[in-house]
């Protein structure tokens, strides 16, 4: 976005479910008292509102984008103040807390399903990220392993979709290779 000043194929929506998944996650994880899901999603929490910002910033319909992050915003403070005012028990509000960001998760992780229908119709996969595939694979992989350590389901269970998903991209990436940019390849020679 900085280097061609433009967001026209970025979307923004991408963005913005993160910032509020790695937010769930950082409630959880106080919730919890676990420090690594604090400082993980805390940083992930201020890269995902640093990219929201330079995409507000590049976007030419500012309203539209400064609307969704609002009606984001504003379903992100009604469920904070679920959870930390009319749940007062600790562990429900622990395991209703671990329910809503694990459901949040796994759709996230299901998705680009819509694209992967794409791509198999166009035999194409110039839509899809490899290296975005490679880092799902590595970090969902990571989570599970991490929540199994924990025993605890909130986060194993939902990063096994990203498992299955990546692996289904990496196969699509097997199946139909992207063919080389024609001008990569004439810079090459």
């Amino acid at each position: 976005m900085r280097m061609t000043r433009r967001v026209d194929n970025v979307q923004f929506l991408p963005f913005l479910t993160t910032d509020v998944n790695n937010l769930s996650w950082l409630s959880y994880g106080t919730l919890k008292g676990d420090g690594t899901l604090i400082v993980v999603n805390a940083v992930g929490a201020a890269l995902q509102t640093l990219y929201i910002s330079a995409y507000v910033h590049y976007c030419p319909r500012k309203h539209a984008v400064l609307l969704q992050t609002a009606a984001l915003f504003g379903v992100l403070l009604l469920g904070f103040g679920y959870f930390w005012l009319l749940v007062p028990n600790t562990e429900a509000r622990l395991q209703q807390l671990g329910l809503f960001c694990s459901v949040f998760t796994i759709s996230m992780y299901l998705s680009p399903l819509a694209d992967l229908a794409k791509v198999i119709q166009t035999k194409s996969t110039q839509r899809l990220s490899f290296s975005l595939t490679i880092a799902t694979l590595l970090t969902s992989a990571s989570w599970t392993l991490y929540g199994f350590r924990l025993r605890d389901p909130y986060i194993m269970v939902p990063n096994l979709p990203g498992i299955v998903t990546s692996l289904i991209r990496l196969w699509l990436f097997w199946k139909y290779p992207q063919e080389q940019d024609r001008n990569y390849q004439l810079l090459q020679t």
